[in-house]
């Protein structure tokens, strides 16, 4: 018996902070529903003590959710000097979007710089598909 599959998988808070990415752009232009957009959109950049936290590994898949949507994307480690632990980072896309709060605090825009979730491994899940 495997007793390791009765244990939870760690689990961390982390602030998502969205950003631009000109590759991803580029490669929505070409195909917004092709491989390489996804592969450019549906990802999350951790630091690598939270990677090491979560256990996981680059390309595996990552469960992130709050109260606004759950989402599996792709985790990497941001590679971002110095340590931010707790802070992770996505790019604007219709994956990091299903996070985002409708509230905009009378400003008409959403928080896309400021998304709090939680995070755990999902290895062997699929990336969610968008709801384009």
């Amino acid at each position: 018996m495997d007793f390791g599959s009765f244990l939870k998988s760690p689990e961390i808070k982390v602030k998502v902070v969205t950003y631009r990415d000109i590759f991803q752009d580029k490669a929505m232009i070409e195909n917004r529903f092709g491989e390489d957009y996804r592969d450019r959109s549906a990802i999350i950049k951790l630091d690598s003590a939270d990677f090491k936290q979560l256990n996981v590994k680059k390309g595996d898949t990552v469960t992130l959710k709050n109260s606004f949507g759950t989402i599996v994307v792709k985790a990497e480690e941001s590679g971002y000097e110095p340590s931010h632990k707790g802070i992770a980072y996505m790019p604007n896309s219709p994956w990091s979007n299903m996070l985002v709060s409708d509230e905009t605090g009378g400003t008409g825009v959403p928080k896309f710089k400021d998304i709090s979730a939680t995070i755990t491994s999902a290895k062997g899940a699929k990336v969610t598909e968008p709801g384009f």
